[in-house]
């Protein structure tokens, strides 16, 4: 007597294998699209359609969507004479892969004209690439506004303890960053704050001189306590960009190198022990980027056992069928 159990064709098992393969791997692919997080489109004045300054704008960004010779992050152009003159700045964080850069400053061409429709200047931020354009000078010339900031939600452990190792690794990376050359202006860092730890990104325009790197990255720094209506105050991330340079911290490593954990620093005499905070939605992004990594692959190896022994159960309730 034959089993009213309909068997699973194989054809249709590898097809179910390959549905599921595709879906655990689109996440990724999703993932991988770069996200304008900010922009500011200035009301310094708008260019008509067709107009020579268009004209010129739509000339420069497609050179520096093109630019294949630039390997080092930072592309700084100007097409076109006064008073349609127009002058760009990209910058990649200093951390990222050359194609990685391209490919996010290639994208920021595009994404700022449709964020900023006929405006004579505009500053737009991604996670990995900010670009800016103006019919002002702006090459070699701090600008701190606009600022953008983002902030976690989440508080520290210890403000007083973490305020101490911020201003500890702040000072160093500063420093660091400003003391770079014309083609780089970053600097990395980590300091251990008790049972959590800082790690934090600085970074300018290397069209800026050394002093006005420093003094723009302090500017910033100072911004802190009284910033966005004290929504930064003890959280355990920020990120502050402005047109000229940018800074960044968090309680897990959110850029690319290995680190030395430094140990805490000894208690100092700090003014306001609530005043500084720390760096943007990294730790968030972090926990849910080891969230995947680990549950995706489990779940895959999952599925994967459940299909190969429906696969033996239909081979032996085969093999049982032809025996009666």
């Amino acid at each position: 007597m034959y089993a009213s159990t309909v068997p699973m064709d194989s054809s249709k098992l590898v097809l179910l294998l390959s549905f599921f393969y595709i879906l655990l791997h689109q996440p990724s692919l999703t993932a991988a699209q770069p996200k304008f997080n900010n922009y500011n489109c200035n009301n310094v004045g708008n260019y008509t359609t067709n107009s020579t300054y268009q004209r010129n704008l739509n000339s420069l960004l497609s050179s520096l969507a093109s630019d294949t010779q630039i390997d080092y992050g930072f592309y700084n152009l100007s097409v076109g004479e006064f008073p349609d003159r127009v002058n760009a700045i990209a910058l990649c964080r200093g951390d990222v892969a050359v194609d990685v850069c391209r490919s996010c400053v290639n994208d920021s061409t595009h994404k700022i004209l449709e964020v900023c429709p006929n405006k004579m200047e505009a500053f737009g931020v991604y996670e990995l690439c900010m670009i800016r354009y103006s019919n002002r000078s702006i090459f070699g010339v701090v600008n701190e506004q606009p600022s953008i900031y983002r902030a976690n939600r989440k508080n520290v452990l210890d403000v007083t303890l973490f305020n101490q190792a911020l201003q500890t690794l702040f000072s160093r990376l500063q420093a660091k960053a400003a003391s770079g050359n014309s083609l780089k202006k970053f600097a990395t860092g980590n300091q251990s704050a008790g049972v959590e730890t800082v790690y934090a990104i600085v970074q300018c325009t290397p069209d800026l001189y050394e002093g006005q790197c420093s003094s723009c990255l302090l500017d910033v720094f100072r911004l802190i306590p009284n910033c966005c209506d004290g929504n930064v105050q003890g959280k355990i991330g920020v990120r502050l960009i402005t047109p000229s340079c940018n800074l960044r911290w968090e309680t897990g490593q959110f850029f690319n190198g290995t680190l030395e954990i430094l140990p805490s620093p000894p208690p100092s005499q700090i003014s306001s022990p609530t005043s500084l905070p720390a760096a943007a939605q990294g730790k968030k992004s972090n926990t849910a980027r080891i969230i995947v990594i680990t549950v995706v692959p489990a779940v895959g190896v999952m599925i994967l056992v459940i299909c190969i022994c429906l696969f033996i159960r239909t081979r032996k309730q085969r093999e049982k069928e032809r025996v009666e």
